[in-house]
């Protein structure tokens, strides 16, 4: 990929972004059976990172990670607020971010689609031109989106053959998927793309943006219009092969999270029904950036217009007999799609290990911007990212605060779980992370390497947790860093 010019600064950005999106839907992943010739397309002509990961598995801090550069124990959004109490629920005011970074550089910075940053402020308030739709989920009760209907003479949203879990009491549980009961051009998703074509057109001749396009999808519930409810044949689905988890040596956690999204109540039909439907809704709103880009085609924007594609974190999707996302640090859900085309650069693939937060980094590299306070590497410039040996990531809790940190390597994964079992994964070996090795003695030696590399990480960034790894062992003496106290301070100790 070329390094960015001197007129680099003048170039637009159109970030198009979904949410808990498995890489093994996209065929540019090598997914099969796969409907995306949009994003396929655009990774064909731009670079495919195969090891790219969320900082954290939960929208609310990969997406304020995204936004601020920072990691999400540094800016503070650590949860979704909608679900785990008593954390903070906005930004510290004053936060920089990339609206910010922008505008410094004469950028207009637009926003379309799901925030999920804040509870009550949303894009507007931190200098983006957008509107706030509240929430996780597609808002059917946005005033915005029934007003839209209304204009287009499009029905109201009518859900039919509802797929739900039981909770462990039996009663009635989470809705995974339905039918709607309107055309595709009735969808939420249309209602976004509509929108970010109406920002690219008003930004035509306006001089140089960012526009980011965020689809709630393929984020379950996945309720879609019979023509791609029906896209693919459930037979045709592959079903995970970790659904064969059995828990034996992981974390306890992992089989009451389980038991909660009732995984084992439903059968082997329903999960491939569900499994199709995943795929159907990714090609939905594959169809959907498809009108997207065909807009800024029009409006004679390609050349000139940084392209990005991007998930917040994956989803299980029965795969370790889970659903959604949770305490569980697997591939599944921490391994994220990321194309990047920007004109003129040659077609490529990329193995090294980035994150969430280079993107960050990479607009800024774009605008012109000076990047010493993003914790991210540009994308646009191999060096800076080539030879990355590791990745690290963090959970602090999802329905529950529950704090977890991974280090993987090209092979190794570790995670260190304070309240359970910690694991370790040899992903040459056992790719679908079945087999937990922490206690095989063939494995100490890597166990403690990566156990005090994760130490050295967490230090250098300034992440507490580190303090877990150094009173719990395997971090020598002479390493660890000893949190001085005032009290200690005060008395010369």
């Amino acid at each position: 990929m070329p390094s960015p010019t001197d007129n680099a600064g003048r170039r637009n950005v159109l970030l198009l972004m979904t949410d808990q999106h498995r890489v093994d839907t996209l065929g540019c992943y090598g997914g099969r059976p796969t409907r995306t010739p949009v994003l396929d397309g655009l990774a064909a002509r731009g670079t495919v990172f195969d090891a790219a990961y969320t900082p954290s598995a939960i929208c609310t801090p990969a997406r304020a990670s995204l936004l601020t550069g920072r990691y999400p124990f540094e800016h503070g959004m650590i949860g979704n607020f909608e679900w785990s109490a008593g954390l903070r629920e906005e930004l510290e005011p004053g936060t920089r971010t990339l609206a910010d970074d922008l505008a410094a550089q004469g950028y207009t910075a637009g926003h379309v689609g799901k925030w999920h940053v804040g509870r009550r402020l949303g894009p507007d308030h931190y200098g983006f031109d957008g509107e706030h739709i509240p929430g996780a989920l597609n808002d059917y009760t946005y005033p915005g989106y029934l007003a839209w209907l209304d204009e287009h003479g499009h029905p109201p949203v009518d859900v039919h053959d509802q797929i739900r879990t039981t909770l462990p009491d039996g009663s009635r549980g989470h809705l995974l998927a339905g039918r709607l009961a309107q055309p595709t051009e009735a969808t939420f998703e249309a209602y976004l793309a509509d929108l970010a074509i109406e920002k690219i057109r008003s930004y035509a001749d306006a001089g140089p943006f960012f526009l980011t396009c965020n689809f709630f999808g393929p984020h379950l519930p996945y309720l879609l219009p019979s023509e791609w409810f029906d896209l693919f044949d459930p037979a045709d689905v592959p079903l995970p092969a970790s659904m064969a988890e059995t828990f034996v040596g992981k974390p306890d956690v992992q089989r009451t999270y389980s038991r909660y999204w009732g995984a084992d109540r439903l059968d082997e039909q329903t999960w491939r029904v569900l499994h199709a439907a995943y795929r159907g809704y990714v090609a939905m709103i594959d169809h959907q950036i498809g009108r997207v880009l065909t807009a800024l085609e029009e409006c004679g924007l390609t050349d000139s217009t940084v392209l990005a594609f991007t998930a917040d974190h994956g989803e299980f999707t029965g795969a370790h007999r889970l659903n959604d996302k949770g305490p569980a640090m697997y591939e599944d859900i921490y391994r994220i799609p990321l194309v990047l085309a920007a004109p003129g650069q040659q077609p490529t693939r990329s193995d090294e290990l980035v994150t969430l937060i280079d993107l960050h980094a990479t607009v800024l590299d774009v605008a012109g911007s000076p990047r010493s306070h993003s914790r991210g590497r540009s994308l646009l410039r191999p060096a800076e990212h080539a030879g990355s040996d590791v990745v690290v990531a963090e959970f602090h809790g999802h329905h529950f605060q529950y704090s977890q940190r991974m280090v993987r390597d090209r092979r190794y994964k570790l995670v260190v779980n304070p309240g359970g079992t910690d694991e370790l994964y040899d992903l040459h070996e056992d790719p679908h992370e079945l087999r937990n090795v922490i206690a095989a003695p063939v494995y100490g030696a890597v166990h403690t390497a990566l156990r005090r590399r994760l130490y050295r990480e967490l230090v250098d960034r300034g992440d507490r947790f580190a303090q877990w790894l150094a009173m719990s062992g395997d971090i020598p003496e002479d390493d660890r860093v000893r949190p001085e106290t005032a009290v200690e301070n005060s008395v010369g100790l």
